[in-house]
């Protein structure tokens, strides 16, 4: 039997944390420079504007991960992409562009 001394008694951390790999819908738009503000964003998602794999969200805490395809009214059409990378902060336009890849 193991005792809680050894070292082999808790289970290992996983390498990498949730934070890591998933970013709330807010902070995405934000960063990602689809919404000048946060505030912005977030009244987006309220509104139901914004989709997440085809489905409609209305919560700003939904979580985006890579991969994920959104739906976004820019103007007067709706752009949809896929989520490539998570930002870290709200970069220069060209960094932001890197986060994603347009579909239509």
């Amino acid at each position: 039997m193991r005792s809680a001394r050894s070292p082999d008694f808790f289970p290992p951390k996983p390498k990498v944390r949730m934070a890591d790999t998933t970013i709330r819908l807010d902070q995405f738009l934000c960063f990602a420079r689809f919404a000048k503000t946060r505030s912005i964003a977030q009244a987006l998602v309220g509104q139901g504007h914004i989709r997440i794999d085809g489905r409609p969200v209305c919560k700003s805490s939904a979580q985006v991960r890579v991969g994920s395809v959104l739906g976004v009214p820019v103007g007067g059409h709706v752009r949809v992409v896929r989520v490539e990378a998570l930002p870290m902060r709200r970069g220069p336009a060209p960094e932001a562009r890197t986060c994603y890849t347009d579909l239509v």
